[in-house]
């Protein structure tokens, strides 16, 4: 059978190699999740069963070396985050702040109620438990604002479930209602769960996933009212991409194959415009090189469907070569390859931005094309970051007529050993953007920060909101290296 691509999503790819540890001291062979056929919360064989126990194998010194790295921290008083050292921050901005001081934070996400104050971020949390027993490590993490982000609540689990690990949280609030809406993964499986009370209670986790075998990186849009609800993630046959779709609210779900290929996709990003109007954005690549290292060309596809998922159009926008491989502690040399993030306005006009390398093993460069005709065709690029420096990691989101705000990360001088977030709004739907502000400002604080930047990007992710008074909150991950251990931070206009 086809393997697995050589990196899933990288806190999935966590929990592959813990479960392969774990095996390989008790019993080879013995049942792991990482094994879906033998999965004792599904019982589901299938495709993809040998893919997983093969990466798990992999993987395994993986994790040795992030819970390596993790204890190292602790002895040497190196974990957990101070309080920014910041003179206010940026013009218009608050300065950057840790989301948590204490914790091991990797892979936020962040929504906000257009017409209410209220705001929430989730994290993936390492190192802790959120209950006595067979409690999950680690956990999603969420924490809640019902001022526009000013102050937060104590961070609490989203669910304390027993069982495996939980990653690749997501979040999104229904416009209408309020209502919330959240993905994450428990094992190998996309569960979704909301909460009609902002966030003070949640629903118990609902499958999304049918008879997928397994699933990873999951991104989730739905329509104004929140009955349509689109989840978007990567399974069998190695790394397709699959569309599941609910319309009644989240309570029950059908499942799609989007593309069958030899490519691996990555969903980032997806949204569902005023008029009904689906769009999923995926980047794809091969891992045909020596040893399953990266090949291009990288493409960035768009998938629309103006029939409430009956029919999906595949839009290639754009495609690139494979940049610079990553070499901190524990990265492949994937990281820093294939991201995007995709939004879209009160009018209907969309825009994606992508990281794209110009040539083999060159920097990448932040890119953003619109489409004012759903998606049919696209505007000529423009590149939003720093000529010369590597970036990687696009967030975007967007309100109105044409108001769209973006970050991504970037290098200083040309050093992945440094790294900063960087933003720019535009007001006329992607055409012209304004200056670059720097949001990760707060040159001290951990001791991965330095006055130039942070050490390593934290995870796969991060992202943005915009609240019901229009400002604009970005939240990120940041770290010594990709094994860790790192943590959480966010900034905000005042």
């Amino acid at each position: 059978m086809a393997r697995v691509r050589p990196r899933l999503s990288s806190t999935a790819l966590t929990l592959i190699a813990m479960i392969a540890f774990v095996v390989a001291i008790v019993a080879v062979g013995q049942a792991t999740s990482a094994r879906r056929g033998d999965d004792p919360t599904t019982g589901r064989g299938g495709p993809g069963t040998e893919e997983l126990n093969e990466e798990a194998e992999e993987q395994a010194e993986t994790v040795e070396k992030r819970l390596e790295a993790m204890e190292a921290a602790r002895r040497e008083g190196r974990v957990g985050q101070r309080r920014a050292n910041t003179a206010g921050g940026p013009a218009g901005w608050t300065g950057e702040q840790p989301f948590d001081t204490d914790s091991n934070d990797w892979e936020p996400a962040i929504a906000a109620d257009p017409n209410r104050p209220w705001v929430y971020a989730i994290v993936t949390r390492y190192g802790e438990k959120p209950c006595p027993g067979n409690c999950p490590d680690p956990f999603i993490a969420i924490e809640i604002s019902s001022d526009g982000g000013a102050t937060w609540s104590e961070g609490a689990p989203l669910c304390a479930c027993n069982g495996k690990g939980q990653f690749d949280p997501i979040i999104e609030v229904v416009p209408a209602t309020g209502h919330v809406y959240a993905l994450y993964m428990k094992g190998f499986n996309v569960l979704f769960t909301a909460s009609r009370d902002h966030g003070a209670s949640w629903s118990t986790p609902v499958k999304t996933y049918g008879n997928v075998a397994w699933t990873d990186k999951p991104v989730i849009a739905m329509s104004d009212d929140g009955r349509d609800v689109y989840v978007s993630f990567n399974g069998p046959t190695g790394g397709d991409p699959w569309l599941a779709q609910s319309h009644d609210f989240g309570a029950t779900w059908t499942q799609t194959k989007l593309v069958q290929s030899k490519r691996y996709y990555y969903a980032f990003d997806a949204d569902v415009a005023a008029d009904g109007t689906v769009y999923i954005g995926q980047s794809s690549l091969r891992y045909s090189g020596p040893q399953d290292t990266p090949t291009g060309p990288v493409e960035e596809h768009v998938f629309v469907s103006r029939d409430r998922g009956a029919t999906w159009t595949d839009r290639l926008v754009a495609s690139g070569d494979v940049g610079p491989a990553c070499d901190a502690e524990g990265c492949s040399a994937d990281f820093y390859l294939a991201h995007h993030a995709l939004t879209v306005d009160a009018t209907g006009r969309v825009v994606l931005l992508y990281d794209r390398a110009l040539s083999a093993g060159g920097p990448q460069r932040i890119e953003a094309r619109s489409s004012t005709n759903r998606g049919r065709t696209w505007s000529a690029p423009v590149v939003l970051s720093k000529p010369g420096e590597n970036a990687t990691s696009p967030a975007a989101e967007s309100r109105g007529n044409g108001d769209v705000r973006a970050w991504w990360m970037e290098t200083n001088g040309g050093n992945d050993d440094r790294w900063n977030v960087w933003y720019r709004r535009s007001t006329d739907g992607g055409g012209t953007w304004s200056a670059a502000v720097k949001l990760s400002d707060a040159g001290s604080g951990a001791d991965y920060k330095t006055p130039d930047g942070f050490l390593e990007v934290y995870g796969d992710y991060g992202e943005m909101a915009i609240t019901n008074r229009g400002k604009t909150i970005a939240i990120w991950g940041e770290g010594f290296s990709w094994s860790g251990p790192g943590g959480v931070w966010f900034n905000r206009e005042r």
